[in-house]
C-alpha cells in the first residue's frame, strides 16, 4: 500500500522572501522544523530528540517553493513548501505538501499544524 498525499494550505503573515529563507536553509529550518538541521552536499540531516532523518533538497525556486526528499523512503514520496502571494490582497500563504500511510494522514496533518505554528510565532504572525 502506498502513502496518500496530502496538502494544507496555511496563511502566513510574512513577506515571501523572509519565509523561504526558514524553508530553504539549514539555519531556517532548525528554528522551528527539527531540533537541529545540518547540511552536507544538499543533504539535510534533521534531528528530532536524537534521531536523525536525511533528506535531499530536490527543487527549488527562490521566494516560491522548496521540495525535499527523504533518503530512507522507498517510494517517490516528498515534503514540499509553496510559498503563495495572491495577487488581488497582497495575502501569502504556505502550501504544504506531504506523504503519510492512509491512517497516519490525521497524525501527520496535526504534527505539521504544531510546526506551522511554531513557524508562525517565529515570523510574528498568527496563522
Amino acid at each position: 500500500m502506498g502513502k496518500k498525499r496530502f496538502e494544507i494550505e496555511y496563511a502566513v503573515n510574512s513577506s515571501p522572501k523572509v519565509l523561504y529563507a526558514r524553508l530553504n536553509t539549514a539555519s531556517g529550518l532548525s528554528e522551528w522544523f527539527a531540533d537541529d538541521v545540518i547540511l552536507e552536499n544538499n543533504i539535510f540531516t534533521f534531528i528530532w530528540e536524537g534521531t536523525a532523518q536525511r533528506a535531499e533538497k530536490v527543487l527549488h525556486k527562490d521566494n516560491k517553493v522548496v521540495r525535499y526528499r527523504w533518503l530512507d523512503e522507498e517510494d517517490d514520496s516528498y515534503f514540499e513548501f509553496k510559498i503563495i502571494k495572491r495577487d488581488l490582497t497582497g495575502d501569502v500563504a504556505l502550501l504544504v505538501t506531504d506523504f503519510a500511510d492512509e491512517d497516519e494522514v490525521e497524525d501527520a496533518k496535526d504534527l505539521w499544524n504544531k510546526q506551522i505554528e511554531q513557524l508562525c510565532t517565529l515570523l510574528g504572525s498568527g496563522h
